[in-house]
């Protein structure tokens, strides 16, 4: 048997200067991007007296990190407290959503497509139509302003979009495994826990990255069912604007810590992210 290697084609003038021009254009929409955060960034390590209008632009002078130390210290309950509402609400939701999108994809019933489309109807109810009754309901339960209320809110908030992202994930797993698993007397629970669970590593990344962004930057629900201590990071960063005199240092390096986990996670864990999205999108 012969094997034959084909050289690749010859790269003309043209295609020679495409890839420079790409990589300028790609350098100019990034920077123009990171302009923001490089200004949260300057303002956030200035003292005081350097932050004007006039000086925005300008790296400065001395560095100080005292605005991230006044930062800290303010928000620091509030930070505990994201940690405590947005670790348990991303592992529940995900949780749920793989049953929910398991049973829908592999353990087909009757009426099982109705029960699909009523669940993604879920993802279009505007939090603000649902405050009023979700706010009475949770005080009935004794969970009003309090961390339990908030998480029970957004697990059951992120079941239509977990349950969305795991059937079309499931879907791609062959049915022979699973009828495998069926002839050598597996049940549902047997199944799900023997064959479909172990593969779902990629799935429960995505929902996984997904739910925690969602969450840790979800204000609404927040501010309504929690006050004073209860509150997650994102009420604090509000309330930290003050009302007369701004501190602008300390303002732009409480953003910066509130948004270092999300970035954290992503960076982290990005390439399973795009991994997962393309083993949903991708059949085969």
């Amino acid at each position: 048997m012969s094997t034959s290697t084909r050289s690749p084609a010859p790269r003309g003038p043209a295609s020679r200067l495409k890839a420079p021009a790409l990589y300028a254009l790609m350098i100019l929409v990034a920077l123009f991007f990171l302009t923001p955060v490089y200004v949260m960034l300057a303002t956030s390590l200035k003292p005081l007296d350097q932050i004007t209008l006039e000086q925005m632009w300008e790296w400065p002078r001395s560095i100080s990190f005292q605005s991230y130390a006044v930062a800290l210290e303010k928000l620091r309950p509030n930070l505990i407290n994201t940690f405590r509402l947005v670790i348990p609400a991303t592992i529940i939701s995900a949780l749920v959503g793989s049953l929910n999108g398991y049973v829908l994809a592999k353990w087909r019933f009757r009426y099982a497509d109705q029960v699909f489309t009523w669940l993604l109807f879920g993802m279009f109810v505007p939090y603000q139509s649902i405050l009023i009754p979700l706010i009475r309901f949770l005080q009935e339960i004794q969970l009003y302003n309090t961390i339990a209320g908030l998480v029970l809110v957004h697990v059951v908030y992120g079941i239509p979009i977990t349950t969305l992202m795991f059937r079309n994930f499931y879907a791609q797993i062959p049915d022979s495994l699973m009828d495998a698993a069926r002839i050598d007397g597996a049940g549902v629970w047997g199944t799900y826990v023997r064959i479909a669970l172990p593969l779902s590593l990629p799935g429960f990344v995505v929902v996984g990255i997904w739910q925690f962004t969602q969450i840790w930057n979800e204000f609404l629900f927040a501010v309504s069912i929690t006050q004073s201590t209860k509150q997650p990071i994102m009420v604090a960063l509000q309330n930290l604007s003050g009302s007369q005199i701004v501190q602008w240092n300390v303002q732009m390096a409480a953003a910066l810590i509130a948004a270092l986990p999300t970035l954290l996670v992503y960076i982290l864990l990005g390439r399973w992210y795009v991994r997962g999205l393309m083993a949903g999108a991708v059949k085969g």
